[in-house]
């Protein structure tokens, strides 16, 4: 699939039907996070494709408590907003997910060992961000793969909030950390589509911070 296509429709598909992934087009996704740049080149992540009924089920139970606690506070937040209406799909696609995600084909657990991570802002008074550039790029090289395979996915997080119950679920040992959760497989419905997303005009400056970028004067 061409790149700019596959990045302009990569939507959160949260409805997935239960069908297998034929082996070759897993591999192909996996090999696609593999691809992805890290920090000095160390691959400092590790995934486990979760395939096992009991597992997922596990997780499942997990993840659903989590959803329901955040999903009625953004539903508390935005009443009334001009845009509520859009996140109350939002939550319905959600809800469908927390229901069905033991239904998942394949359930994605991102995993990262901060020892091994360029974690060049760690030592700033502020919240650090820099490790997880060692990680997510492979989380979007295999979302793109699964757009380009046909498949519906999407990134949570919500399963940190509950780490040493994924970590005992998992045998994830204690020096490892869970970075994402991606459920993978073929979407119910059409599935992916154009996106709707900030343009340049609006998310980039040009040599400064309060000089706007417009592509127009370049």
């Amino acid at each position: 699939m061409e790149i700019y296509a596959a990045m302009s429709t990569l939507r959160a598909v949260r409805r997935l039907r239960p069908d297998p992934i034929p082996t070759d087009a897993l591999q192909r996704v996996l090999q696609a996070g593999c691809w992805a740049p890290t920090g000095g080149n160390q691959q400092p992540w590790r995934m486990i494709a979760v395939s096992d009924p009991k597992v997922k089920e596990g997780l499942a139970a997990i993840y659903e408590p989590e959803w329901r606690t955040y999903v009625a506070g953004v539903l508390d937040r935005i009443a009334g907003a001009p845009d509520e209406e859009q996140w109350k799909r939002v939550a319905a696609a959600g809800d469908y997910l927390a229901d069905h995600l033991h239904q998942a084909p394949v359930i994605l657990m991102f995993c990262a060992d901060p020892r091994r991570m360029a974690i060049t802002d760690a030592h700033l008074d502020r919240v650090s961000m820099v490790g997880g550039g060692s990680v997510y790029p492979a989380v979007q090289n295999v979302m793109l793969a699964c757009r380009a395979e046909g498949l519906g996915c999407t990134l949570t997080t919500l399963h940190c909030k509950r780490e040493p119950e994924v970590k005992a679920l998992l045998g994830i040992p204690d020096e490892w950390a869970t970075v994402g959760m991606i459920p993978i497989g073929y979407p119910v419905g059409t599935g992916h589509g154009p996106i709707s997303r900030r343009p340049p005009e609006e998310m980039v400056f040009l040599d400064r911070w309060d000089q706007p970028w417009t592509a127009a004067e370049r």
